[in-house]
């Protein structure tokens, strides 16, 4: 008799687990929990590229540009964005996408060199590192920002919710992409 697993159970050998990510508080003040849900997002993002390099750089299908070293390049700049350049107001240019080219975070994600993965990975740990240290510094939740490009001011409350939803929803594509790359599935 064959036993069926859940997608769900594939993905999570030798650790990799919902106990690896989900290590969040169930319970406590909002501030910590609103870091333990984005802590445990960005855990799922390098879950879904773990043992992986060269193939980071794999696009989904023809004509998109959407591929896991494109996320990791994207949220960089997402973490930078809301962070640095909205709530502490510095003049921090995003490092893979511009004006002159908005969606260079995913259209220059193309190299397989050890070197650009290597420089995409410090880069998303730099900023996850300064937001992460901004957040548990701020005086209270409602510290405001600037958004000048979209929602105006926004607070520090606003900021945890959004970037919890952006990588959720990203996670979503690194799961697909991962499945294609190497057939790992599960959460």
């Amino acid at each position: 008799m064959t036993t069926s697993t859940r997608r769900a159970e594939l993905f999570a050998a030798d650790g990799d687990g919902p106990e690896r990510r989900f290590n969040g508080p169930a319970t406590g003040d909002e501030r910590r929990m609103l870091l333990g849900f984005l802590g445990d997002q960005r855990a799922t993002l390098e879950l879904k590229c773990a043992g992986l390099e060269a193939e980071l750089s794999s696009r989904a299908v023809e004509p998109s540009t959407l591929s896991l070293l494109g996320l990791i390049r994207h949220l960089t700049d997402m973490e930078r964005r809301w962070f640095r350049q909205v709530l502490a107001g510095q003049d921090a240019p995003l490092l893979f996408s511009s004006a002159e080219n908005p969606d260079g975070d995913f259209d220059d994600a193309v190299s397989e060199s050890p070197e650009a993965i290597a420089e995409a990975w410090q880069a998303w740990r730099a900023e996850v590192a300064y937001a992460d240290d901004f957040a548990r510094q701020a005086p209270h939740l409602d510290v405001e920002g600037e958004d000048d490009a979209w929602r105006g001011t926004v607070s520090l409350r606003w900021v945890l919710i959004h970037m919890i939803e952006e990588y959720a929803r990203h996670n979503g594509h690194a799961d697909l992409l991962r499945e294609r790359i190497d057939g790992a599935r599960g959460i």
